[in-house]
């Protein structure tokens, strides 16, 4: 029997996880929560059916928060706690196109997007977007409120504080350890810890 789920955020990143979210099977997506003046609207062949105010109105499905993270986690991250301040249920979705070992572990509001690779060992938190091919080897930790951008590498090891961006295509050589509140930029290759918050461009 399929899991009823709302999501929470309607914008391009939203279409990418209602395509994962259709292909798992796992799931009856009820409807969107976005603004208020977008209510009525559709994102695909899904209503807007109210605003993330709305949640306790189904307090009986699981959320997903389909906000995109491009810069600041914050909005994803705020959500992420009202879900839970609310003792809301957090859906994990991992599409069947991904490979995830079962020696992984995958944290609470997280999706896997198609062709993902997350191999043995690897720690995955809370509420992360780990997106379309990119690879996370052997051993290596995610924190919480984390996006792992298309084609991303995270060599084994390695170890991700929490609310980091890693730009698409971008790669941390192996062993690296990287502070919270990083945003690594596209097609970047670290290859030293970074260890201050902020913009990192190589």
């Amino acid at each position: 029997m399929k899991k009823d789920l709302i999501l929470i955020g309607g914008g391009g990143h939203c279409k990418s996880c209602i395509d994962v979210i259709e292909q798992t099977e796992e799931f009856n997506i009820v409807g969107i929560l976005d603004k208020k003046e977008l209510t009525g609207n559709k994102i695909l062949s899904y209503d807007i059916i109210g605003t993330d105010e709305d949640i306790l109105k189904f307090k009986k499905c699981s959320f997903l928060i389909t906000v995109g993270q491009i810069k600041s986690s914050a909005v994803r991250r705020n959500i992420y706690h009202n879900l839970v301040a609310n003792e809301l249920n957090l859906a994990t979705v991992i599409s069947p196109r991904a490979y995830v070992s079962k020696h992984a572990s995958i944290g609470k509001g997280t999706i896997v997007m198609h062709d993902a690779m997350i191999n043995s060992a690897v720690t995955v938190g809370c509420n992360c977007i780990i997106n379309t091919k990119a690879l996370i080897e052997h051993d290596t930790v995610v924190g919480n409120h984390c996006h792992i951008s298309t084609s991303a590498v995270l060599n084994g090891n390695c170890k991700i504080g929490d609310d980091v961006f890693m730009g698409s295509n971008a790669t941390l050589a192996n062993q690296i350890i990287v502070t919270d509140e990083v945003i690594v930029g596209a097609g970047v290759t670290v290859i030293k810890n970074i260890n201050s918050k902020g913009i990192y461009t190589g």
